[in-house]
């Protein structure tokens, strides 16, 4: 979990306005070639940069800091000191500026956070963690409600680490990496709504719905659509929860729209009836999220790269194509049909 900077870095910002870091770089180059000459090499600097830095090194440290000997340029006392206290301070951030961490799947016992719409964790949970069985098994998952409305101001905040999500409005520190296009597809019990698959438009207006809404509203994708057409269904319930759905329709005389991959997982389980809708609705362009702080994080480049894997999985087989069912079978074909 991402951590406010405030409780985790407690210095005086006002301190280092009187040294420039740079001349760092010089006593480390003093103190290990105890040469002008071989300092400035090194650095690609003149000498007299080197010994200007060095007067004014001295003016900070209150001391010679080196001495010209005819072994070369001694490190004081006060400089062997400094030298002690810098050392692990100047390796810490070189390694924290230059080093990409290692990350192990099969030994980290991380803690990742990863928000998705509910149906998502219905449809993907389970492979999600069949694979981090198999490839990271002491690494553990926390699943999030997310929304478009909210997801970039959970990962701004850092409460979450990553998100699969319909974008919508992003800043400059947003990344994202397109997944597919998700259609979406009607579900029913075909034991009471007596129609074919595919479902026409007629019978689809004919039986009373139910609507996933974030909000609480009556109305959504397909509303605005069928309003277009001078057409309305009526929608009897709203949930917030698409997982909610499939389960009510199996005790209600009703129709539910969502997404078409949500809509084979859950209707196959279920025994549900699977059909296009009647109408187009224009897809969602599902996207991974996170925010660019995770960006060469090695632990976070396998998170991405095993969610976007897993998804990958549930992508229709043509992509920005949706897909019908056999009125027979119910099996899914392919089809320019929507």
């Amino acid at each position: 979990m991402f951590k406010s900077i405030e409780s985790m870095i407690d210095i005086n910002e006002h301190d280092f306005h009187r040294l420039d870091l740079n001349l760092l770089l010089v006593f480390t180059a003093l103190l290990r070639e105890r040469s002008v000459t071989r300092a400035a090499r090194c650095l690609y600097l003149g000498q007299p940069a080197i010994s200007a830095s060095l007067g004014r090194l001295r003016a900070f440290a209150g001391d010679d800091l080196f001495v010209r000997t005819a072994q070369g340029m001694e490190p004081t006392t006060h400089a062997l000191a400094l030298a002690e206290r810098l050392k692990p301070v100047l390796e810490g951030l070189s390694a924290a500026l230059f080093t990409t961490s290692a990350f192990d799947p099969s030994s980290s016992d991380r803690t990742f956070s990863l928000g998705m719409f509910d149906i998502g964790e219905v449809t993907l949970g389970p492979e999600l963690l069949g694979d981090m069985e198999a490839e990271a098994p002491r690494v553990r998952l926390a699943l999030r409600p997310v929304d478009r409305a909210n997801a970039v101001a959970q990962l701004e905040a850092g409460t979450l680490d990553l998100a699969i999500t319909d974008t919508g409005a992003t800043t400059q520190w947003i990344r994202t990496k397109p997944l597919f296009q998700e259609f979406f597809a009607c579900i029913f019990d075909p034991k009471v709504v007596r129609a074919r698959i595919p479902i026409s438009l007629k019978d689809y207006l004919a039986y009373p719905h139910l609507l996933t809404s974030f909000g609480g509203e009556f109305v959504g994708y397909v509303d605005e659509v069928l309003e277009q057409r001078g057409l309305a269904r009526h929608v009897t319930m709203t949930t917030t929860r698409f997982s909610t759905l499939p389960f009510v329709l199996r005790r209600f005389r009703g129709i539910a729209s969502l997404p078409g991959t949500a809509a084979r997982e859950l209707g196959g389980a279920l025994g549900l009836a699977v059909s296009p809708l009647p109408v187009e609705v224009p897809p969602v362009d599902l996207s991974l999220v996170w925010h660019a702080r995770h960006e060469t994080d090695a632990g976070h480049q396998w998170l991405r790269e095993l969610v976007y894997r897993v998804c990958m999985r549930f992508a229709p087989p043509e992509v920005h194509k949706p897909k019908s069912l056999n009125r027979t079978t119910g099996r899914v074909q392919r089809t320019r049909r929507r």
